[in-house]
């Protein structure tokens, strides 16, 4: 896809043509080792053919000489190395480490570049420009303000010309937009080099995460049809609690106190959901009712969770893909090691296939008040799901026996949608009483009834108690609990 015509985004694009090209040209030789080994590794991961040093000097001297731009390929590849090897690049040119320091000086070739070519500016939009050039150079150009941005959820980038946002369960359109392909790769690659994933056309998909536990996803061409496409799943502080989930109106006090007499009671809870509901979020709260002195083993695909700092005694897995066929680690075999761990709870953020066998089996054999998420649309779906996922562990399995197994190690199930207008709400917390017959049966506890919709286009209704006395009283009860039992009356 072509540049912008933007006034403003050519006179950003020319500075910071000179801007890079100056660092390049001050920063540590060629045939320093550690810029060797590092471009190197990133060079493979992406597939990039880089001109050698002694190339890419002379042409950066000639494009200073005559005044044409670097070209939006050799400009990622300058900005790469300097962002690759930022603590030599400031040792060597600025004579220490800090952040502050290569801000200075940058801020002293921007000047210096808007008196040579006498440009004009007022003071709003010097300051502008200039934070736009530090973050294209120093973190993530048009996606750091957004990731900066607390009341953001999700960031989404479909190609170089479209990005928007969801902010309070609403998409936004915003306009920040990158010149090109090329460009909006630069900062793909920057995410992703870290982690060591490979992302080329003979891997063009990728999940990875930024620093801050943010969740990304990326697709590129030949797979995407509209240039690279940037999923970044914000995981931002502050946490959210139990008191900000019952003011938000997710949940009810009565539910909340329910919750934590079986977390207490170490209760197998299975917290179930659509896309985009917030079941992280829940477990996480959930999780935060765990007694402060239990191991806890997290085993995730992603590392997302953050659970609550009074819980000190945490080990976290994350599952790792392959390289090139050798080195991969899945969930399952996680799940697996994390039994011989000597894990109090096991906490597992989404099971995907044949490791809930793996948990069916562990949870019939001790391991009690473990927790996880899946994908689901209802309680009785978590089931239907959760029984297919088994049956990709050994497919002799007779089904009955699966249900057997998903009957007895399941306690409790809560169920939550993301509602039209943006709310999340548990719709259902439903207890797991056994087998009938050849069918797992449910009993609901709670439940969220509607009751119409307002003029925001929201949903209404009340939580309430369906009646039921759930079988687990008995085990909650048998650890000094004692819930009223009024808790269960439906208003």
């Amino acid at each position: 896809m072509g540049k912008q015509e933007n006034p403003q985004l050519g006179l950003q694009t020319r500075i910071l043509d000179k801007i890079v090209a100056q660092l390049y040209l001050d920063s540590i030789a060629p045939s320093h080792p550690a810029r060797i080994e590092k471009l190197s590794c990133v060079d493979e991961l992406f597939g990039i053919e880089r001109p050698s040093a002694p190339e890419m000097r002379q042409f950066i001297e000639e494009q200073l000489k005559t005044g044409r731009g670097l070209g939006s390929e050799m400009h990622s590849r300058i900005i790469e190395e300097l962002a690759m090897l930022s603590e030599e690049f400031r040792s060597a040119s600025m004579g220490g480490d800090s952040r502050s320091a290569v801000c200075t000086h940058i801020e002293e070739l921007f000047d210096a570049i808007l008196d040579d070519e006498k440009v004009e500016l007022s003071a709003e939009e010097r300051q502008r420009l200039l934070e736009s050039i530090l973050a294209d150079i120093l973190d993530f150009g048009p996606l750091e303000p957004l990731l900066m941005d607390d009341t953001l959820t999700e960031i989404l980038v479909d190609g170089p010309n479209r990005i928007y946002v969801e902010r309070h369960g609403k998409l936004e359109d915003v306009s920040a937009r990158f010149r090109d392909d090329e460009h909006l790769m630069r900062y793909i690659r920057r995410i992703v080099a870290p982690l060591g994933r490979r992302l080329d056309e003979d891997c063009p998909v990728v999940d990875a995460r930024l620093p801050d536990g943010s969740r990304v996803n990326v697709v590129i061409p030949p797979v995407s049809l509209v240039g690279p496409v940037l999923t970044i799943r914000k995981f931002s502080p502050p946490q959210l609690t139990v008191e900000d989930v019952i003011r938000f109106g997710a949940v009810s006090e009565d539910m909340i106190e329910f919750l934590r007499a079986c977390v207490q009671a170490r209760l197998n809870v299975v917290i179930a959901g659509g896309a985009g509901s917030g079941k992280m979020q829940f477990l996480n709260i959930v999780a935060g009712m765990i007694p402060a002195d239990e191991r806890i083993i997290v085993v995730e695909d992603t590392a997302e969770l953050r659970l609550p700092e009074h819980l000190k005694r945490v080990v976290r897995l994350e599952s790792r893909l392959p390289v090139e066929g050798r080195g991969g680690v899945t969930l399952r075999d996680l799940i697996v090691n994390s039994f011989r761990m000597r894990p109090d709870r096991i906490i597992v953020n989404e099971v995907q296939a044949a490791e809930v066998f793996d948990l069916f089996q562990g949870m019939n054999t001790g391991h009690d008040g473990t927790m996880f998420t899946i994908h689901a649309a209802s309680p009785r779906d978590a089931l239907a799901r959760l029984e297919m996922m088994a049956t990709f562990a050994d497919l002799s399995i007779p089904v009955l026996t699966i249900r057997q197994m998903m009957a007895s190690a399941i306690n409790l199930i809560t169920y939550q949608k993301w509602l039209p207008g943006g709310q999340r709400k548990i719709l259902k917390v439903t207890e797991v009483t056994g087998m009938q017959g050849d069918v797992v049966e449910l009993k609901d506890i709670f439940e969220f009834r509607e009751t119409g919709i307002d003029e925001e286009g929201r949903i209404t209704g009340r939580f309430t108690a369906t009646g039921y006395i759930p079988k687990c009283l008995d085990r909650i009860q048998a650890v000094g609990i004692n819930l009223p039992l009024d808790l269960f009356t439906p208003t």
